[in-house]
């Protein structure tokens, strides 16, 4: 069932698919996708869970504010907080969240952890573990091996570059090469507008949450996914999580960064076997 659900200014393209009498599970995509890409991991979970899955601001069909100061985290999680309401059905929901959905999703169980019996991150840490982890616990090796792969963050931040890249094409051809995936299928015909709109959850909210990271911590059973040939996020960044979740589990799987993608089957497992054990 597709739905149109008024977010915090913005309209969010949603849709509820899977058991009407199943437990509720939300998947937030990342950057620069839309909600089609859970559809594989959808597909397997239809049949024992109610699946919400929906476009975030600036992607597919929702709406693409163009303020930057929009893209921030409080926008974003009052998004969430109207879908949850809409489409979440009674008491808490299962999350799940891929790259920049799995950001959202650190920020969703650390500021509101009552809404949520289970959450699933994969290849997206949160911005404040990473803040403290840069500055207190990470060896000089190891930041400068996440800074590596970290080089589009940086890229991100210039004016007027990042834009061009996105509507010329270039954007797309170098990520989708640097994941091995040089065909770019996963992605959606609105890519160009996506890239250039997504750029501003960069530029909103990253700088300040690295450089002064907050306090962020939760109760929620988490699990998180370390794909072991992720080009962008290493093992080690993944890991930052350690001292900030009273109920941590690893998974490890021989993927890149779009496993929902590559490997949706095994994505599908861990997430609902995740959910079980809660």
């Amino acid at each position: 069932m597709l739905m149109k659900i008024q977010g915090d200014g913005v309209g969010l393209a949603a849709e509820v698919r899977g058991d009407p009498d199943g437990p509720t599970l939300v998947l937030l995509h990342g950057y620069p996708d839309t909600r089609r890409v859970w559809d594989g991991i959808v597909e397997r979970l239809a049949p024992r869970f109610r699946v919400v899955t929906y476009d975030t601001r600036g992607a597919g069909e929702s709406g693409r504010p163009r303020d930057r100061a929009a893209y921030r985290f409080v926008h974003l999680m009052n998004d969430l907080r109207a879908v949850l309401d809409a489409a979440g059905g009674d008491g808490p929901v299962h999350l799940a969240g891929h790259d920049w959905g799995s950001i959202q999703g650190w920020e969703a169980v650390t500021t509101m952890p009552e809404r949520f019996a289970s959450y699933t991150a994969i290849s997206g840490p949160c911005l404040d573990h990473v803040g403290q982890w840069s500055r207190n616990g990470a060896r000089p090796s190891a930041r400068l091996a996440q800074a590596l792969r970290s080089w589009y963050i940086g890229f991100f931040q210039l004016p007027l570059l990042p834009e061009l890249a996105w509507r010329t094409g270039l954007a797309a051809r170098i990520i989708t090469r640097a994941d091995g995936m040089p065909g770019g299928g996963h992605f959606g015909p609105s890519l160009p507008a996506d890239g250039v709109a997504g750029v501003a959850l960069y530029r909103a909210n990253m700088p300040a949450r690295l450089l002064h990271p907050l306090e962020r911590s939760t109760d929620v059973p988490v699990q998180v996914v370390i794909a072991e040939g992720d080009p962008f996020v290493t093992p080690r960044l993944a890991e930052s999580a350690r001292p900030h979740a009273a109920d941590l589990r690893f998974a490890r799987l021989p993927a890149r960064h779009w496993a929902p993608v590559t490997h949706p089957a095994e994505v599908a497992e861990l997430v609902a076997g995740h959910a079980d054990r809660v």
